[in-house]
């Protein structure tokens, strides 16, 4: 029995009067990677928002439900809280301009106000680009800006500043999608490698990449779950038809 982190229950959000996910009900579980895949628009990126409360922030947005980590509901935790727990990696690399490699990293301590000696900051910097295979590159050159970097590398470094906090969970909203094929690759390693520490929810367009990478896949269409199982089992025998189609390339 796999050991569940999350569950989405009875999930909707939308902006206005407007729904753009639909009755949610999810179950995510510890130390894996579960996959989010469908069509453009079909609420991939608002479910992910959902989870560490960025959705909120936009205008007119609403929601009802609830989802618990650790059994515990996000909504009763302050957001800033939560995000130490729910780290997050943005579909393009998003280094902050005007910080170096090394402030970059413990950024999640510096915005926060949190006071830490020279020593620690030094481990949890080397830790962390380590953990996202960043540091052998960049070792001799932490104070140098992050935008030095290219592009594969900066999203490295944005999942090193995420992975600083020690959160449990890490999402990621498509993240290699602007990256090339070797960085893609070097992207796709790291999040197996990751998954023996973290659970990790990650967005995608590639089916190929979801069928690479993940332990599960949802599939959401139109705001609604149509199908969540082991990926395995959904890309060999989908349950519905209409995942068939998608998967297969029949969709539409």
């Amino acid at each position: 029995m796999e050991n569940k982190i999350l569950e989405i229950k009875n999930f909707y959000a939308g902006f206005g009067k407007k729904w753009i996910l639909r009755n949610i009900n999810l179950a995510i579980y510890k130390n894996k990677v579960t996959a989010v895949m469908g069509p453009s628009g079909c609420g991939k990126t608002t479910l992910v928002r959902c989870i560490n409360r960025l959705h909120e922030i936009s205008p007119q947005a609403v929601y009802k439900g609830d989802i618990l980590l650790d059994e515990k509901s996000i909504f009763s935790v302050q957001p800033v809280k939560l995000r130490r727990k729910v780290g997050m990696v943005f579909q393009r690399p998003n280094p902050f301009p005007a910080m170096n490699i090394y402030d970059n990293v413990i950024s999640g301590y510096i915005l926060n106000g949190i006071k830490l000696s020279r020593r620690e900051k030094d481990r949890i910097v080397e830790e962390s680009l380590k953990r996202a295979y960043l540091w052998k590159e960049v070792k001799n050159e932490l104070f140098k800006k992050g935008t030095f970097l290219s592009g594969g590398q900066q999203q490295r470094l944005c999942i090193a500043r995420a992975l600083a906090v020690e959160p449990e969970i890490l999402l990621m909203d498509e993240p290699a999608s602007a990256l090339d094929p070797t960085a893609t690759l070097k992207i796709e390693e790291l999040i197996q490698g990751l998954k023996k520490k973290y659970t990790i929810i990650i967005v995608t367009h590639n089916m190929q990449q979801a069928a690479r990478i993940s332990d599960y896949t949802a599939f959401l269409m139109l705001g609604e779950l149509v199908e969540y199982d082991e990926t395995n089992r959904m890309f060999t025998r989908p349950s519905k038809k209409v995942t068939e189609d998608y998967i297969t390339g029949r969709f539409g």
